[in-house]
């Protein structure tokens, strides 16, 4: 075969190759492994926490307590599922009305969830971290509890004596609790639009939560905002 026509084959021939691998290279380096996309969509759990919420403010010791015995005092409870209003107990614990008022006042409630929800008990919300573990950075003193846990009844969540902080519980139904949770307001028993919006709440299906017990909202129930009107 004459010299300068094997050069030029030879030229051909790496040039188709060169292309074919060209060619290829984009295809290969451009594609995610479809197991990577289904495994990720796979373990996404609902979200409990607003995730574009601004940072909420911390502080190192309770407000001092600037709320009027004589006055009264009620919150307004903005949800995902309606509205629920209730009578805070100033005269009766001043210090533990004092701590709502200001945190509602401050925005620090607006746009967390109730965590947990247990139909025919209770349902319980206020933790900025969505998931039971947070608080406003402090903790404060219990004050007495003279009141029962009934329907309606807004009450302290704690981790034991004197550790109040942010989180609090709505009583779904009348229920024999040990007296160890301060009662600071409740829901009228003649509101029933209040009480047809707890018991919306309360009847969010559930699953399980981290710590096994049926308590996980598998829909986020919002609290938008707090707002407190005082007369």
């Amino acid at each position: 075969m004459n010299k300068g026509l094997l050069v030029i084959l030879c030229i051909v021939v790496l040039a188709a190759a060169s292309f074919i691998v060209l060619k290829r290279l984009p295809a290969a380096q451009s594609t995610v492994p479809a197991t990577v996309k289904e495994e990720s969509m796979a373990t996404q759990t609902p979200v409990l926490s607003p995730t574009a919420a601004p940072a909420r403010p911390t502080y190192t010791s309770p407000p001092p307590v600037t709320v009027d015995p004589n006055k009264t005092y009620t919150a307004t409870m903005t949800t995902s599922l309606g509205i629920m209003k209730l009578t805070l107990f100033a005269k009766d614990t001043p210090v533990t009305v004092n701590n709502f008022v200001f945190l509602a006042r401050a925005g620090f409630y607006d746009n967390t969830v109730f965590h947990r929800i247990i139909k025919g008990f209770m349902i319980q919300g206020g933790d900025p971290n969505g998931d039971g573990t947070g608080g406003p950075g402090y903790r404060f003193n219990d004050e007495p509890i003279t009141r029962d846990y009934t329907r309606g009844t807004l009450a302290m969540a704690n981790a034991g004596p004197n550790t109040n902080g942010s989180q609090f519980f709505i009583m779904h139904a009348n229920y024999p609790l040990p007296k160890n949770y301060v009662i600071f307001g409740t829901i009228d028993a003649s509101d029933s639009a209040s009480l047809a919006t707890l018991d919306a709440i309360a009847n969010v299906p559930v699953g399980e939560s981290g710590s096994g017990e049926v308590s996980r909202p598998l829909t986020p129930v919002t609290l938008t905002s707090v707002t407190i009107e005082e007369k």
